[in-house]
């Protein structure tokens, strides 16, 4: 098991302009800026921890609450809460907090990454899309339900994608992210598919033993520190 956010870095409840959010910066107290983005669950505890575990790593790492603070542990609750987002109001969300996370003295640059799960790994990928500020994303396992939304995906130019993909997932989000990586590779960005052995979907959720694979896990997340670093350094 990971320790839990409360024994790693504290992260903090904040209000952007009326976006709730939490945060947590490390202890040398500045780092490139890392938005991370909910599955469907919420802002619950394991999020809270993958943004503790960022700055553990050296990012100021900021979750934005888009369900506005509710969260459950109920699939079919979950299931309409994500099939009720409206794509716009959150591309609006993740601009906003792009651009509040490059003004803040703590974070170093004026690019920033995002990284999300299930959900929100769909809408990392997105993410590029509808922020100049927002040029790398990690997507944990994506989920895409939103079929009516067209990402402009010539914003992906000279920006690049990690896909942590489940070997379990393949027969309903293979497609998906193959139309994905394809749309970002058209628009002149990079995108890597890695995929793990015997993976089965949320496999980095230490909160869900029931899923939870430490190996698959730990070796996700070396490789989302690698690509953050050499996308964000």
């Amino acid at each position: 098991m990971w320790p839990t956010y409360t024994d790693l870095m504290t992260v903090n409840d904040i209000v952007i302009e009326g976006l709730p959010a939490v945060i947590s910066v490390p202890e040398s107290g500045s780092g490139p800026g890392v938005i991370v983005i909910q599955e469907w669950w919420g802002v619950v505890p394991h999020i809270r921890d993958v943004v503790s575990r960022l700055a553990q790593a050296g990012y100021v790492a900021l979750a934005i609450d888009h369900y506005r603070g509710v969260e459950t542990t109920e699939p079919d609750e979950a299931q309409k809460l994500m099939l009720a987002l409206n794509i716009g109001e959150v591309s609006h969300d993740l601009a906003q907090a792009a651009a509040w996370l490059v003004k803040q003295d703590s974070v170093s640059g004026d690019q920033v990454g995002t990284i999300g799960f299930c959900m929100g790994g769909g809408l990392a990928l997105l993410a590029p899309t509808v922020s100049e500020s927002i040029v790398a994303a990690v997507a944990f396992y994506p989920a895409m339900p939103w079929q009516d939304y067209a990402p402009d995906w010539s914003r992906y130019v000279g920006r690049a994608a990690l896909v942590n993909a489940a070997e379990g997932d393949h027969s309903w989000a293979g497609p998906k992210i193959a139309e994905y990586a394809a749309a970002i590779h058209a628009a002149g960005g990079q995108v890597t598919i890695a995929e793990y052995p015997e993976s089965v979907h949320a496999f980095f959720n230490d909160a869900r033993p029931e899923v939870y694979q430490a190996t698959n896990a730990q070796a996700a997340w070396a490789a989302t520190l690698q690509f953050l670093d050499a996308q964000l350094s």
